[in-house]
């Protein structure tokens, strides 16, 4: 998969409505601002519904993880789902709040999360240092759902995609060829997967995707070795448990 994938358009225009074009992302104006030291940092986007940003202590170029929240939750939350695994594996992890209590297109149509999605980018991009040769959209349960969707849309600016326990297949006109990581609980109670992954993931496999599939012995949920997973897919490392 080519490099640079968020050193030219990032994202999408709002509020158009012909296909292919709501979810395509476009980059705003350049933002200003010093390098943000390591930690968890805000958004800082005034809103009442913001997000947050994760640097890691090593020096960069580091790889990206956009990390999306399930319904009713908060990029705080679903940065502490990833957070233990990305941490130590030196990646930035940009976590944002939907705008409402999901992502707009998991309930109607792409629009202002895509254009907030694309601020946040505009703020890691100017401040931090990112490999954009590995940046991922991942996302957990219905943030799961919108990362597939939106990703398939940019698959020729995310060289991954890592979905955890999604849902469905959002319909979008897609780019590009992403490398795809799905796991879901045998046990799923919220979101069967008998009804999302065990359908969603043949059908990425007929459209010609590479996925990277994993079913657990969970409910709905992202187990830290999951999660472990997930990223050493991502970051191309080997787990500690297998052969070198």
């Amino acid at each position: 998969m080519a490099g640079g994938v968020l050193a030219g358009p990032v994202l999408a225009a709002c509020g158009a409505s012909r296909a292919g074009v709501a979810e395509r992302l476009l980059l705003p104006a350049p933002l200003a601002g010093d390098r943000l030291p390591p930690g968890l940092h805000t958004l800082g986007t005034g809103g009442e519904r913001d997000g947050v940003v994760s640097v890691p202590a090593c020096p960069g170029p580091s790889p990206l993880i956009v990390m999306l929240h399930g319904a009713s939750g908060t990029g705080r939350r679903a940065a502490r789902l990833i957070g233990p695994a990305a941490e130590p594996a030196g990646c930035i992890v940009l976590a944002p709040d939907s705008r409402g209590a999901t992502w707009d297109a998991v309930t109607g149509n792409f629009g202002p999360d895509v254009a907030f999605v694309s601020r946040a980018l505009a703020q890691v991009l100017a401040r931090c240092a990112v490999d954009t040769a590995r940046v991922a959209l991942a996302g957990f349960s219905d943030g799961a759902t919108y990362a597939l969707g939106l990703g398939l849309a940019n698959g020729d600016r995310f060289t991954h995609l890592l979905a955890f326990s999604p849902g469905f297949l959002i319909p979008t006109r897609s780019a590009g060829a992403p490398g795809i990581f799905v796991s879901h609980g045998v046990a799923d109670d919220v979101l069967p997967i008998d009804t999302c992954s065990r359908k969603l993931v043949p059908a990425l496999r007929r459209k010609g995707y590479q996925v990277r599939y994993r079913e657990f012995e969970g409910r709905h949920e992202v187990p830290p070795a999951i999660a472990q997973e997930g990223l050493a897919w991502f970051l191309d490392r080997p787990r500690a448990s297998d052969p070198a």
